[in-house]
């Protein structure tokens, strides 16, 4: 069955809405307007959070419900209902009537057709028992306590959803697409006499369960976990200071997303409050550094058929060799500066609007390999994981906080070091890199970004790169 068919059903068939209806009301709602949808949700989620020996918690939801918008020049009319009837539809048209004809005067074109297959239609709530993902994560508990005697507590969670959308413009054409979703993490807590650490691994793509509830795939990333939480244990105070930095391939390249990802989204740029405003086709990257983002690639979590405009993802080059070559669209940002729409109008639920949003954002490999990157630093710092942190937008400025790193000293990786923080300025940290490796990967799949108050799943990669004179804060004295 078609994502069409499976999407008529759900909202058509299953409902007491009627499609005839709707288009009919999606149509006099948008008469007076430069564009809108109506976007039409339907969601299934569970999680499973298993500690202490045991299962803690297990939840399940759904919902659904329509959001309907009209857009006039940069003014937006809004509504959105849990309800999906003629009655809920009919008072939503007269709230968003409100908004006038703007920019054009006449609807924009809808978007072209998708033909992408980027994952499968299978619901990864109903294909798998819930004795078998929880049998898994008993299995996973007592694989980890096997592992050695300072393990002290194991945590997992394991999250799964099934969201089917339909969008319907104004001329009654359409767009539908069936979005699975699954992410599984593992923290250990190391105790060893006095002093604990936790280390944690996650997964997650769009697919079902069947492979992250493999032993093959789980046990790597008990591994994976229980070796983090045992470097932190034998790891000393971070240095302070300015000195050359080595980020490690695929999840640091979160510091990409944030850093730079969000400077270069539509939005930002048209109200001219990004640090790359006004900069297309101007060096604002050492040569070299090509970032792109893609939510074409098969099952990542990032990807998508359709954004949530009915727009196809894409693939983005956003800087080309170090030159700006262009930022992300929604369909309204991307009008008002007259370009094109990227595939990258985003929300969260049918009760948000649209925003430009990343989908998967990352830097391309380069040609030199890691090795040679370290042996001309003296003294520096290599961050192969990280945790949170922070930008602003305008400014660019940002700090990030590195959950695994190690001193470089004399061209050589030495000893570990915990509470490391990277200090810098987005748009001013591309233009230090001085060297781009052969080992470009994406993340594990665990990524949420958040803005306005919305959270989308985004993908992030990087090649191993070296950049010069960031600042360190860090908790050595």
């Amino acid at each position: 069955m078609n994502h069409d068919s499976i999407t008529s059903k759900i909202f058509f068939e299953n409902n007491g809405l009627n499609q005839t209806t709707a288009e009919k009301f999606t149509s006099d709602a948008l008469k007076n307007a430069d564009d809108g949808e109506l976007f039409l949700e339907y969601h299934q989620s569970e999680s499973f959070s298993f500690d202490d020996g045991k299962l803690k918690e297990a939840s399940y939801d759904s919902s659904q419900g329509f959001g309907l918008r009209a857009v006039a020049d940069d003014r937006t009319g809004f509504a959105h209902s849990s309800e999906l009837s003629e009655s809920a539809l009919s008072r939503a048209v007269e709230t968003v009537k409100t908004v006038q004809k703007g920019y054009h005067g006449t609807l924009s074109l809808p978007p072209e057709p998708s033909n992408h297959k980027l994952y499968t239609d299978i619901n990864p709530l109903s294909n798998t028992s819930f004795a078998s993902k929880v049998n898994t994560l008993a299995s996973i508990d007592s694989y980890a306590r096997s592992l050695d005697p300072r393990v002290n507590q194991v945590m997992i969670s394991l999250t799964g959803s099934w969201q089917a959308i339909k969008l319907i413009r104004g001329d009654a054409s359409f767009a539908s697409d069936v979005r699975p979703l699954v992410r599984i993490n593992i923290s250990i807590i190391a105790k060893d006499g006095s002093r604990q650490e936790t280390g944690s691994h996650g997964t997650g793509g769009r697919m079902d369960y069947s492979k992250f509830l493999d032993p093959t795939h789980w046990k790597n990333q008990v591994r994976e976990a229980w070796r983090q939480a045992e470097v932190k244990l034998d790891s000393l105070a971070a240095p302070v200071g300015e000195m050359p930095i080595v980020l490690g391939p695929g999840w640091p390249g979160i510091l990409l997303h944030e850093a730079v990802g969000h400077g270069l989204e539509g939005d930002f740029n048209r109200k001219k409050t990004s640090a790359f405003s006004d900069l297309l086709g101007q060096r604002v990257a050492a040569p070299g550094v090509t970032v792109i983002d893609d939510g074409t690639i098969s099952e990542r979590r990032g990807s998508i058929t359709i954004d949530d405009e009915g727009t196809p993802a894409g693939r983005t080059i956003l800087i080309e060799d170090g030159i700006l070559r262009g930022y992300l669209q929604d369909r309204m940002n991307a009008r008002l500066m007259k370009m094109q729409p990227t595939g990258n109008g985003r929300r969260q639920s049918y009760a948000h609007q649209p925003l430009p949003r990343m989908t998967n954002t990352f830097m391309l490999g380069g040609t030199e390999s890691p090795e040679e990157m370290f042996k001309s630093i003296n003294r520096g710092l290599y961050a192969v994981n990280f945790g949170g942190g922070q930008v602003d937008i305008t400014s660019g400025k940002f700090v990030f906080s590195a959950s695994e790193a190690y001193m470089i000293e004399n061209g050589k990786i030495t000893a570990p070091v915990k509470g490391a923080s990277l200090i810098g300025n987005g748009p001013d940290v591309l233009t230090k890199v001085v060297s781009v490796g052969n080992d470009f990967k994406m993340d594990p799949g665990i990524g949420t970004c958040g803005k306005a108050g919305q959270g989308v799943p985004v993908g992030v990669g990087l090649p191993t790169i070296r950049i010069d004179g960031i600042t360190v804060g860090g908790t050595e004295t």
